[in-house]
């Protein structure tokens, strides 16, 4: 499948140039920011105006202008302006759906919203703000584009009018590494002579870190006993730190990384804790890298991931260590769920496809409309 969208000649779909906005928001992950840079990139060579209001840092890192879009900063007055002039507006995750609903206030444009993260089973104030937030959304979007069958499922719960299922997949561009040598990786990290783990994402509560920590303890008594290396950045790394020099776990928090896939290539095990996901990077990549996967069976994980990883339950450090134990003792095993997840991988939508779908739905809305 080739991962460099085919441009159109003319305008789209026989009219004048369609108009789009996507935005999103401050909080917006990784793989929300590679969908869009990949999605603006797909969109701009099919004729297609393209505006991205996000943070400034996101167009530092990711490039919109590169793919071919406009940027605007993710201030009110920019959002609002670059929304009046649009023909469909995209936002990516809740928070910058709720900016994109408040921006388009007396505005006749069409709101499309892609859900990439969040859960319907937190607890807690912040949660219940969270919930109320999905719910007048959902109820603002004229669709609503779930990244999994669980996600389409809460829209709706939610009060959607229109939810459907829109996988995002990683851009193919992505999923190879630079080509550092594996053994030099491992020897930098020191785990020259032990097996090495590997955990990717935010220091956030809902990744599980602590389940995970808590997992380590047992790998304490293995030998050679296994390095765990978490490549991320958040509020809760200092706790983190706290308890693994006061237990002595064999984990390195690394911060953040740009050669995760550089670290993937190293890595025995990769490791997904979290409370919820829907279609998860760090399973994406790890599956495309060929490494074997140990994931909690949450949100959309395994639909994502079929029989291509080792799947446990959420706060179960037993069952989690169990897992990966059993993955770093048995080489043979680790293969064949390499070859597994390449055969999934190859079953995702591509960025074309994913392009495809998305300009359907623009299409559709912009039929209303006349």
């Amino acid at each position: 499948m080739s991962s460099t969208p085919v441009p159109v000649a003319g305008p789209p779909f026989g009219r004048v140039p369609l108009r789009t906005v996507q935005v999103l928001g401050g909080s917006g992950g990784a793989g929300s920011s590679a969908h869009v840079r990949s999605l603006a990139g797909g969109l701009a060579a099919r004729g297609v105006r393209v505006t991205v209001c996000a943070p400034v840092e996101a167009e530092g890192e990711y490039d919109f202008t590169g793919a071919g879009a406009q940027f605007t900063p993710a201030a009110v007055s920019a959002l609002r302006a670059a929304c009046a002039g649009a023909d469909v507006v995209h936002a990516h995750g809740v928070q910058a759906g709720m900016r994109a609903a408040l921006a388009l206030s007396g505005f006749r444009v069409p709101l499309v919203v892609t859900w990439h993260g969040g859960g319907p089973d937190a607890t807690g104030p912040l949660a219940r703000l969270g919930r109320v937030l999905e719910r007048r959304v959902a109820r603002a979007a004229a669709v609503v584009l779930g990244t999994s069958s669980d996600q389409v499922d809460l829209a709706r719960l939610r009060g959607a009018r229109d939810a459907r299922l829109a996988p995002v997949t990683v851009p193919l561009a992505g999923v190879s590494s630079s080509g550092a040598d594996p053994g030099k990786v491992r020897a930098e990290l020191g785990a020259v002579d032990r097996p090495l783990l590997i955990a990717v994402g935010s220091l956030v509560p809902h990744r599980g870190y602590g389940v995970l920590l808590d997992a380590a303890r047992e790998w304490r008594t293995l030998d050679p006993a296994p390095l765990l290396v978490i490549a991320g950045e958040g509020a809760l790394r200092a706790s983190l730190a706290r308890r693994i020099e006061a237990e002595a776990l064999p984990v390195r928090l690394l911060g953040r990384r740009t050669d995760v896939l550089d670290l993937l290539a190293a890595a025995d095990v990769a490791v997904l804790p979290s409370r919820w996901e829907a279609r998860s990077l760090l399973a994406q990549e790890a599956l495309r890298a060929g490494v074997a996967l140990v994931a909690t069976k949450v949100g959309g994980v395994p639909e994502l991931v079929g029989d291509a990883a080792v799947l446990v339950p959420y706060g179960d450090p037993a069952a989690l260590s169990d897992a990966v134990t059993g993955l770093i003792t048995d080489p043979g095993r680790r293969d064949a769920l390499a070859r597994a997840g390449r055969v999934q991988a190859a079953t995702w939508p591509s960025e074309d496809d994913t392009v495809a779908q998305v300009l359907s739905v623009y299409d559709e809305l912009m039929e209303r409309r006349r």
